[in-house]
């Protein structure tokens, strides 16, 4: 039997972060939502994740922000970026901070799904 994959959704929207738990858990993924960047350092502790899928624009501390806090803290879990804005250079930007993949909303679950299997590698 294979292992249930444990997924980090950080978004401050709780309705996004709500509809994306509720849409992987019906996949079968384990999920775990946070409200902020901040949240999920306090909470985590140093908890490994199979996948981490946050926003990009929140208050306080940004996705791209913690993806780059989590590298420098030897955190080696592959990052998935959702945003629901426009700017030009987020893909650049994600690419460089070490995300597998940038979202931009609004996106099917079809494709959250195949940023997460690139991202685990299958």
């Amino acid at each position: 039997m294979p292992r249930i994959l444990d997924i980090a959704v950080i978004d401050d929207d709780e309705s996004v972060r709500m509809a994306l738990a509720d849409s992987l858990s019906s996949l079968g993924y384990a999920i775990h939502g946070y409200a902020s960047a901040e949240e999920f350092i306090a909470a985590t502790d140093g908890t490994s994740f199979d996948c981490v899928v946050t926003d990009i624009h929140m208050p306080g501390m940004s996705g791209l922000d913690l993806i780059r806090y989590l590298v420098i803290h030897g955190f080696s879990s592959p990052f998935v970026l959702i945003t629901a804005r426009s700017e030009a250079d987020l893909e650049s930007k994600a690419a460089a901070a070490g995300a597998t993949c940038l979202l931009r909303k609004p996106f099917e679950t079809a494709d959250l799904v195949n940023c997460l299997e690139r991202a685990l590698g299958r």
